[in-house]
């Protein structure tokens, strides 16, 4: 269920790293296409990248605690600040999201929690064996961002390509992502409608 440190995890990277392991739970934030900036975003992973290349050994959880003050926080903190059209403020969109979310809870992962803020969707899922968790996302956005386009009449990219996922390690951790979760509206000060927050 939690991240496993005599198990070395696969890892995948394209503008961030992607841990895996199998029967884990993962905290992932996946974000609309205009929600931050693109010069502001180009600059932070400028900076990822110098922080990454000096950090090249096994992290320590010092240093896992460092990178996330200093660059995971970071995107929380913009996202917070309501940037773009955010097109999930309201109830029919927000719902759509929620529902995609929860179409395969219990089949092909379990849903832990979720909260969809006006322009970013935060989520703890565990992915059930033979599921990847790159598919499941990308089935979710696929089919919210479709759905979605549709009812704004638009076409184009409705979410950014690469989500945000990290493997949970600890019942405290659990924790600590679950309150984050459930705190994340009155932090970002909004009132989301109704079934865009759930807790299991």
């Amino acid at each position: 269920m939690f991240f496993n440190p005599w198990q070395s995890p696969e890892i995948s990277r394209r503008h961030l790293p992607h841990w895996h392991q199998d029967g884990v739970i993962y905290f992932v934030t996946f974000r609309l296409a205009d929600s931050i900036p693109k010069h502001q975003l180009r600059a932070w992973r400028e900076r990822r990248l110098l922080w990454d290349d000096a950090h090249t050994d096994t992290l320590t959880e010092d240093q896992i605690k460092e990178r996330d003050e200093l660059f995971n926080q970071q995107i929380d903190r913009w996202l917070d600040q309501g940037a773009g059209q955010c097109h999930l403020s309201g109830a029919r969109h927000s719902i759509i999201v929620s529902n995609a979310l929860r179409y395969f809870d219990g089949e092909r992962y379990t849903l832990n929690a979720h909260v969809v803020m006006p322009n970013h969707v935060h989520v703890l899922i565990q992915p059930a064996e033979g599921h990847e968790l790159s598919k499941i996302l990308h089935s979710i956005k696929s089919f919210s961002a479709h759905e979605i386009n549709k009812e704004l009449n638009k076409k184009g990219e409705f979410w950014q390509d690469e989500s945000y996922d990290r493997i949970v390690r600890s019942p405290a951790e659990l924790s600590h992502f679950r309150e984050y979760i459930r705190r994340n509206p009155a932090v970002a000060k909004v009132t989301l409608p109704e079934g865009a927050l759930y807790l299991r």
